[in-house]
């Protein structure tokens, strides 16, 4: 069988198990937040953080739940980081310093996991499950919430309320993130992934020297990391290890999962809301992109000049072999397209274009499909543009599932779609400006600029996933990186939670003969455009200057 065969057909399984988990765990979700009852262990967890979860929440309110329970999780993660070094079970390792601590707490509890260090040789066991595991889990349960409380602004009338924020978080985590990570976790160690607490042991002799390598739960994290969209590895060579990942199978198993929650969202959103139609358009626009972008990458690293990468069935450097091309491609296109950030193998080393590729995938904004929560709500918001650009191509006050999108409306929209790209390119530029910070740029010319690029458009995009070529342990990037995660998180919730507050106070308005329906493939067209045609008037500038500038002269 032929690579390129071999990728197309594991293309199609993906696209199968996708589709066949589509409704049933849509479905399921839907009911989850739409539920009145509780279950007893999620009764516990509210008598212990205090919360009333019958008691309805304002917009403002919504927020603050959202930004207390995220501050408090970047001051534990960064004091439990700060006293590894008297902690049982870290293996050895000393704290870890000011700057790396604070980049790394900012970066798990935002959902990027955006890592500057080694995880094998910096973060023992306790810091690995009892902070950056358990972050995994709330991190992603905090952007299903934001994503469920801005459908119920669609779904919802002349109220200011869209739900209650502990109830959502605790049920995204207990009935969804728990249950389906724990399955995962034994799939990934019936099919060898380790899971176990050793400590450092040598494992043979190689070059004259000895290899040293530790254990640790690693199925049980690599399971959540991908499910929840996170993307932090154990080890720092990510899911191209094979602790981690180590056969084809589970090589697809853990892209179906960092897929599955972001796709089936859209049959959440399409029960939630009362027509599963508007939840397949949205389905649609995001299964054009992400199957153009797996078609682009797999044409760019298979096709790609040179007698070498011919006699190697395609680019295979940076790759692990047991993947090949195809499987690569898919992984680095769905990894960059929602907020997942892990790698099976090293973006830098991709053809210029395949490079360019996956830096374009994080600054669509990363809804096709996106992370769990935030690819919802990135794309509901693009939804809202597309919407109020063809009321203004037919001269009439745009509507979207029976809501008036006003002026209000729209200047909150325009706030969420700004935010990430002015992070993006003032952060690059100071930092190519300034005379020390591109020392740490492993390549020069278009190269390293795309590898600074990539590092902030990571960022501020809650990705987490690297170029591999920028030495980022630097006081420099641990801070304006973490800043970057800090405010491409929280900035756009802030627009999204005040869109949804005003949407639930409007009245229903209804449809007329001359309301677009935003159910039909017209308005898919019209939402892929938008997308496309918006990020690259905002990037292209910054794009042409590394990635294409490498590919055209390659």
């Amino acid at each position: 069988m032929g690579s390129v065969l071999a990728g197309v057909l594991q293309l199609l399984a993906l696209i199968g198990a996708l589709a066949l988990a589509y409704i049933p765990l849509g479905n399921y979700m839907a009911k989850v937040y739409s539920s009145d009852k509780h279950w007893r262990v999620e009764k516990w967890t509210y008598r212990a953080i205090g919360a009333n979860p019958e008691a309805e929440m304002t917009w403002t309110a919504y927020l603050r739940g959202v930004l207390a329970f995220s501050a408090v999780g970047v001051l534990f993660l960064y004091l439990l980081q700060r006293i590894q070094g008297i902690l049982p079970g870290s293996l050895g390792f000393d704290s870890v310093n000011p700057a790396q601590s604070f980049n790394t707490a900012v970066s798990f509890v935002t959902n990027t996991n955006w890592q500057s260090y080694y995880g094998e040789q910096t973060m023992g066991h306790v810091v690995q499950t009892a902070g950056l595991a358990v972050q995994n889990f709330v991190s992603a349960a905090v952007g299903i919430a934001v994503a469920v409380a801005l459908v119920r602004g669609f779904a919802r009338s002349r109220t200011g309320e869209l739900g209650n924020f502990w109830a959502d978080l605790v049920r995204g985590t207990i009935r969804i993130l728990v249950p389906g990570a724990a399955i995962a976790a034994i799939v990934l160690v019936a099919c060898g992934v380790i899971q176990n607490f050793s400590g450092i042991h040598e494992v043979g002799q190689f070059m004259g020297g000895s290899q040293q390598w530790n254990g640790g739960a690693v199925a049980s994290q690599e399971a959540i990391k991908e499910f929840g969209t996170n993307g932090g590895g154990y080890f720092n060579a990510n899911s191209a290890h094979p602790f981690e990942n180590p056969t084809p199978f589970t090589n697809l198993f853990e892209i179906f999962l960092l897929l599955v929650i972001p796709f089936s969202l859209t049959r959440t959103f399409g029960v939630m809301v009362g027509s599963v139609k508007q939840g397949y358009a949205i389905l649609a626009t995001m299964a054009t992109i992400w199957v153009g972008f797996v078609g682009l990458m797999m044409w760019t690293e298979f096709a790609h000049h040179g007698p070498a990468l011919q006699l190697a069935g395609g680019a295979m450097e940076g790759k692990e072999v047991r993947f090949g091309v195809g499987s690569s491609s898919i992984f680095a296109v769905s990894t960059t397209l929602t907020s997942t950030g892990a790698v099976d193998s090293f973006h830098s080393s991709f053809t210029g274009l395949g490079g360019g590729i996956t830096i374009l995938g994080m600054q669509l904004g990363e809804i096709a499909p996106g992370g769990t929560g935030s690819g919802l709500y990135g794309m509901l918001i693009m939804a809202v543009i597309a919407v109020f650009i063809a009321g203004l191509m037919v001269g009439r006050t745009p509507e979207y599932l029976g809501k008036k999108i006003g002026t209000r409306e729209i200047k909150l929209a325009a706030c969420y779609i700004l935010i990430t790209p002015a992070l993006v390119l003032v952060l690059a530029a100071i930092s190519m400006a300034l005379p020390t910070p591109p020392h740490s740029m492993l390549n020069s010319g278009a190269h390293g600029f795309s590898e600074v690029l990539y590092a902030f458009t990571s960022a501020a995009n809650n990705n987490g996933s690297a170029f591999a070529g920028l030495n980022a342990n630097t006081d420099w990037y641990n801070t304006m990186l973490g800043v970057a995660m800090l405010l491409g998180r929280f900035l756009p919730m802030v627009f999204v939670l005040a869109l949804a507050g005003s949407l639930a106070e409007q009245r229903p308005v209804p449809e007329t003969a001359g309301t677009l329906r935003t159910n039909k493939p017209l308005f898919v067209g019209l939402l892929v455009g938008a997308i496309l045609i918006i990020t690259g008037l905002t990037y292209f500038p910054a794009l042409a200057l590394g990635p294409l500038a490498e590919g055209l002269a390659s």
